[in-house]
């Protein structure tokens, strides 16, 4: 039998703490509280988490701040960023500062409860046989066993969402992935064409990938993306 898992929801909005934590143990899960970015790093300190829910805009250390922490502390929980700011740079500073995803608030309970079962399933991968070795293309070198990336001789600090998301686009490299496969092989859920959840990682990774290099993802306009095995 299965560990139940256990997340840790950060809101300085009482009724949104009370709501959410209802919400997921109804779901089975191990629910805890915080109200403020001190109180979580406590709360993580004390006992870890399998994952966290973290609102941007909280007191004191804000949510970004907390993640921060956490991943300079080579703390990789997965955490889940409730934000009420949808622009592209403020989703862009919750993936610097480490989170694995983002959700605009107000969001549909369904969609945060998938983006918790993918964060879950991604955290502990099953490893198929002869699926772990090692992957190459145009430089680009992937170790999925360590969850370690190079673009040349240097290596790429990739979140888990990140990592996930290039290790599918690699190993189908010179196919194109539509949108929905994306979606459904990476967050369990197809988010809709309206969703800018895909386009926000992709542009994160060239962004990480490509700086110093050739463009190595893709775009093939109304379809998907893809990584050519040549340039």
């Amino acid at each position: 039998m299965e560990p139940t898992p256990t997340v840790l929801v950060a809101d300085d909005d009482r009724a949104i703490r009370d709501s959410l934590e209802r919400a997921l143990q109804l779901e089975g899960y191990r629910v805890r509280t915080a109200e403020d970015g001190v109180r979580t790093l406590a709360e993580v300190h004390a006992e870890p988490v399998d994952l966290l829910v973290l609102d941007v805009m909280m007191p004191g250390v804000d949510g970004l701040g907390v993640a921060s922490v956490l991943r300079a502390e080579n703390d990789r929980t997965p955490i889940l960023m409730l934000t009420a700011r949808v622009e592209t740079p403020d989703r862009v500073a919750g993936l610097d500062a480490g989170a694995d995803d983002y959700l605009a608030k107000p969001f549909e309970l369904e969609e945060l409860l998938a983006r918790l079962r993918a964060l879950l399933r991604r955290a502990t991968p099953a490893t198929e046989a002869g699926e772990d070795g090692p992957l190459a293309v145009r430089g680009l070198r992937i170790d999925p066993r360590a969850r370690r990336v190079w673009r040349d001789e240097r290596e790429v600090e990739l979140s888990k969402t990140e990592f996930d998301l290039l290790e599918l686009l690699v190993r189908n490299a010179g196919i194109v992935l539509d949108h929905t496969t994306i979606y459904d092989r990476i967050w369990g859920y197809d988010f809709g064409p309206e969703s800018k959840n895909l386009a926000v990682y992709i542009s994160y990774l060239r962004r990480k990938l490509e700086d110093d290099g050739p463009p190595l993802i893709q775009t093939v306009r109304g379809v998907g993306y893809t990584i050519r095995p040549e340039g």
